[in-house]
């Protein structure tokens, strides 16, 4: 089995659990730092007067220190690396966004740790020339992260709103640094409430400076093989608009892009919980495939992506979707032949013709991804059971109704090419039964989790969260560590347990996962000469004690299901 070295954007399971079953579904072996060694959680303290807590404090970062000696002592083992800067550098996402008192010095000296930590990267190429280096970067996202060194709602919603407003256009790297509290016709924005904006302002040129230094020093120099900068939580302008322009510029000229991109070496995109998957993906594709492209065709059920912004993105989907496949390692194709096909729900109205769409696929052997456009951040209701009731949607490759449409597609397009490029390698029968269980039990969780979780169960959780907290002035659902007693969170923790054994009971009893229905529910056992083998589903579970609130907070569980597919003496 090949062996991926893996540093996650955080240990959140978007970004962390399902990468690991993903490189299962894909015969590799992903090889993660020590837990507390990237271990992220929201503030940890409190204090109150009364009703109302007035302040929070103590968040967990991960280690940098440790996660580069991580990287550098398993290089001998690995046959590729998978690298978040902004775990290396900061100890993850959250903190990477932390709020700098202090400004840092003039690039490229700009902060010798941080530099020292990006360096790890160019050590590791030096001492494996030969072994691809893949690396996930992000621009700072609006909004600062709520109950993070004391920030509050209040100071997250000011914060987006005040940094989605329009700036002042500059194209200079020095004058973007500078330029940041500048409106359109150079006059300064006005003061803020609730949180500290030249702080604010000085994480982005901190953070700016790093991308920077990973862009130029690193990829440039051929250090980084692949480089994917996913911009957190973005607007179609506002302090942003500057920095993203910058980096497609240097794609361009530094990199050989065309139009702020290149496939071959770099690509920036709205998305940050997706990348993990997405890299992942290509990774799959370079062990079994090597330069190979495989072609897909994106087909709309709805209004064309080209029409379609998520809000809390600058690009329109059909371009993401587009550079999504491009950092997985394939080809977006308009005509022509293609091996896969997503297939796009952009209206609910229409979930039963992309159904149709999916099963006349399934009934003739073109491997199909299905993405859900219909509901924002969760499933549709009108979609899933229309999916859930057609035994070919166990036979999908990849699916997603997760959070923004980056994310979607990052995670989707990530699980179906990922399988892809194993089921079409030249693997032996032992690899290809050791995957099965995992692949089908990635699609059913994205089902548990989308649907049953993020539309169904998560507004019992918070509503139940709500009513037993003290606290007049929080959400609380936000943070129940702080927000709730220890024995209503064990009672919040022993409801999201129950909810979901009866969620999965009733997912697993859909015409998608199990082998009563006609024809059975099957999944891809393996892809040869075009033609597919299928195994059919034989149950699926969730064990218990495999639910959770990860950080505390009701928007992301832990969550792993387990599904058993029949594999016959034959297939073993």
């Amino acid at each position: 089995m090949k062996k991926v070295v893996y540093v996650p954007l955080d240990d959140r399971p978007v970004n962390l659990d399902d990468v690991i079953v993903q490189g299962k579904s894909a015969g590799i072996e992903v090889i993660t730092p020590n837990a507390g060694d990237i271990r992220n959680r929201l503030d940890t303290q409190k204090t109150v007067s009364g009703s109302e807590v007035t302040s929070t404090s103590d968040p967990v970062y991960g280690k940098p220190g440790d996660i580069a000696r991580f990287i550098e002592e398993r290089a001998d083992e690995a046959d590729g690396f998978i690298i978040s800067i902004d775990m290396l550098a900061y100890g993850g996402l959250i903190g990477s966004r932390y709020l700098r008192p202090e400004d840092s010095q003039a690039y490229p000296d700009f902060d010798c740790s941080t530099t020292d930590l990006l360096d790890t990267i160019r050590r590791v190429k030096q001492m494996c020339p030969h072994k691809p280096v893949y690396v996930m970067d992000t621009i700072m996202r609006l909004a600062t992260t709520v109950h993070v060194e004391g920030l509050t709602t209040p100071a997250y919603q000011e914060s987006r709103n005040f940094m989605r407003q329009p700036r002042k256009h500059f194209e200079s790297f020095e004058e973007i640094l500078e330029g940041y509290d500048l409106k359109p016709d150079g006059t300064a924005y006005g003061d803020t409430v609730h949180f500290n904006k030249t702080h604010f302002y000085n994480t982005r040129r901190h953070k700016l400076k790093t991308t920077r230094y990973v862009l130029e020093r690193l990829t440039q120099e051929g250090y980084i093989d692949f480089l994917a900068i996913g911009v957190d939580d973005a607007y179609i302008e506002g302090v942003q608009a500057n920095e993203i322009a910058w980096v497609e510029e240097r794609i361009d000229s530094g990199l050989g892009g065309v139009n702020g991109k290149n496939p071959d070496r770099a690509v920036i995109l709205p998305d940050a919980d997706g990348l993990g998957h997405s890299l992942l993906a290509r990774m799959a594709g370079r062990i079994y495939h090597g330069p190979a492209k495989p072609r897909y065709r994106v087909r709309y059920y709805g209004p064309h992506g080209s029409t379609v912004i998520n809000p809390y993105e600058y690009m329109d989907v059909n371009e993401n979707i587009r550079s999504h496949v491009d950092i997985a390692g394939g080809q977006l194709v308009a005509s022509g032949p293609f091996e896969m096909d997503i297939i796009a729900v952009t209206d609910d109205n229409q979930a039963a013709q992309a159904v149709e769409h999916v099963e006349a696929n399934g009934g003739c052997g073109v491997p199909s991804i299905v993405l859900d456009f219909t509901s924002g951040g969760v499933a549709n209701e009108k979609v899933t059971t229309a999916l859930l009731a057609s035994p070919f949607t166990g036979r999908l490759l990849g699916y997603s109704a997760w959070n923004t449409a980056g994310n979607k597609i990052g995670l989707a397009v990530g699980m179906g090419h990922a399988r892809y490029a194993f089921l079409t390698g030249n693997v032996p029968l032992q690899t290809l039964n050791a995957a099965l269980n995992a692949h089908g039990t990635l699609l059913f969780k994205r089902f548990l989790k989308d649907y049953a979780y993020k539309a169904l169960t998560i507004g019992e959780i918070r509503a139940e969260a709500a009513q037993r907290s003290p606290y007049t002035n929080v959400t609380a659902d936000a943070n129940m560590l702080l927000f709730v007693s220890a024995s209503d969170y064990s009672d919040l923790s022993a409801l999201l347990e129950e909810r979901m054994q009866t969620h999965t009971a009733i997912l697993a009893a859909a015409n998608a996962f199990i082998p009563a229905a006609s024809p059975a529910a099957c999944n891809i056992h393996r892809i040869h000469s075009g033609a597919w083998d299928l195994v059919p589903y034989t149950s699926v579970t969730l064990p218990p004690a495999n639910t959770g609130f990860t950080w505390g907070r009701a928007f992301e569980i832990t969550l792993n299901p387990s599904a058993e597919l029949g594999l016959n003496s034959e297939s073993l």
